[in-house]
């Protein structure tokens, strides 16, 4: 008989069915003739109890193996549960113990602290919290294809190996064959890169957005949703130097258009996780954050705000608030300033628009007036940006004029120039950094937290 999970039998199972269920144990409590033991196998929060009793053959031998952690196979029968709170259990007629696990194993009926858990990544997603955190991240992740594959965008892999920085920030990690103990020199000074694997500099990619650019030339409407790399030297709880991105492109389209499709995404990624994660969001809301719920609600059922940017310099310059970034006219806004208008002034998310050009990366379209371009930030409550976005520079002689302003090489983005040089059109696309989406679904304070395996400065384990 096929193993049933666990998740399909709490909702369906009824008295009387014969079930064969697989998971590891996360408790045993006996009793002189009566084991009370509880199993998970990840598929939902709540485990299954198995009641075992004496008559069950070869009990001693068993219940000497079971412990917390061993993993295990039950065949029994589904009764009615007098226990509160749970519906069903299963009697167990046989029970095959795959693994046991000794009183070494760290993850010991209590609650262990994030960081010490963050020592254990080969264990912690047997966790209550991160069990949930990685159920939510993989309906997450099959939302964000569902949305775009019911608007009939193209997924399409972008490289992680680079030649380009999209960003133009240098923050990036170079890649090489060379051997780092004696390199080839050239006049036995700098490291000779033509012998190098690709002939020339190669990196780690910190964004697929140019190269996303060049399918929306020839598809329309394309999306990316991969890794993507920042050599960020920063130790905060919003960092990681490998990240996923969802980076949609899409030709024949103006900011608001791009305004509106981030607008939907994130409502529907809100929605789909609150209806099949019901129980995980609960669990956030009742132990980790007791606003999540809320903050769902918030952003599922309202229209987002939209302001420009100097307009909301204007009311940041006009709020009863002192801030730590003073305020002017062409700064970056931080993070308190983010949040200051989607929590205080708008109290919902809110779109920021028309950046000033100098902060701005150069691929975003300068408008008229030559100081702001189409940009776009989405504002979040809690968390402040939670997407950046743009119109993308369409016109030839402009986007060359931005990236000599920008101190970058021309000649590094030929091809990027010649999607303006044949066809040109339009176009718009915006970036959101996964795991911080599944921090903010989730009031997870650390993003090492939502993603199984972090790398961070002076972490690469697994």
């Amino acid at each position: 008989m096929a193993a049933i999970r666990i998740a399909n039998l709490l909702k369906s199972g009824q008295p009387g069915d014969s079930v064969t269920l697989q998971g590891w144990v996360r408790t045993k409590r006996a009793q002189k003739s009566l084991c009370f033991i509880n199993v998970n196998d990840g598929s939902c929060m709540g485990g299954l109890q198995i009641v075992a009793d004496a008559d069950l053959a070869d009990y001693d031998a068993i219940m000497a193996q079971l412990s917390t952690g061993a993993s295990v196979e039950i065949v029994g029968t589904v009764v009615e549960s007098p226990a509160k709170g749970q519906r069903i259990e299963v009697k167990a007629e046989q029970i095959t113990v795959f693994g046991g696990a000794d009183e070494t194993y760290p993850l010991q009926k209590k609650r262990h602290s994030f960081e010490f858990l963050r020592t254990l990544g080969h264990l912690r997603s047997r966790t209550n919290t991160l069990g949930a955190v990685f159920r939510v991240r993989n309906v997450a992740a099959q939302a964000v294809h569902q949305f775009f594959r019911d608007r009939a965008f193209m997924w399409v892999n972008t490289p992680i190996l680079t030649a380009s920085d999209c960003e133009g920030a240098g923050e990036m990690f170079t890649v090489t064959n060379l051997n780092l103990n004696q390199p080839p020199l050239v006049d036995n000074q700098a490291v000779d890169l033509a012998q190098d694997f690709f002939g020339k500099p190669a990196y780690l990619t910190v964004s697929g957005q140019l190269e996303a650019e060049i399918m929306a030339m020839a598809f329309t409407n394309v999306y990316t949703f991969g890794p993507t790399f920042r050599a960020e030297n920063s130790n905060t709880s919003r960092h990681l130097a490998e990240f996923w991105m969802i980076e949609p492109e899409m030709a024949f389209c103006d900011l608001l258009g791009n305004m509106e499709l981030a607008e939907e995404f994130l409502k529907y990624i809100f929605q789909t996780v609150l209806e099949q994660c019901a129980d995980d969001m609960a669990f956030f809301n009742q132990r980790i954050d007791d606003s999540v719920l809320a903050t769902a609600d918030n952003i599922i059922n309202n229209e987002f705000a939209r302001i420009t940017y100097t307009e909301a310099v204007d009311q940041l310059l006009k709020a009863d608030k002192k801030f730590e970034f003073p305020v002017e006219w062409g700064i970056d806004l931080q993070s308190e300033h983010e949040r200051y208008l989607a929590e205080a002034l708008f109290q919902k998310p809110v779109i920021v628009t028309d950046y000033p050009a100098a902060i701005k990366a150069f691929y975003m379209r300068l408008n008229d007036d030559q100081k702001t371009v189409a940009a776009m930030d989405v504002l979040a409550p809690k968390v402040g940006e939670i997407i950046g976005g743009s119109q993308r520079e369409e016109r030839l002689d402009v986007l060359e004029t931005r990236i000599g302003e920008a101190g970058l090489p021309l000649d590094a983005y030929w091809w990027y120039l010649d999607l303006r040089r044949y066809g040109t059109v339009p176009h718009a696309g915006f970036g959101l950094g996964f795991e911080r989406l599944i921090q903010f679904m989730t009031g997870m304070t650390n993003i090492r937290d939502v993603i199984p395996f972090p790398r961070t400065p002076d972490n690469i384990e697994f």
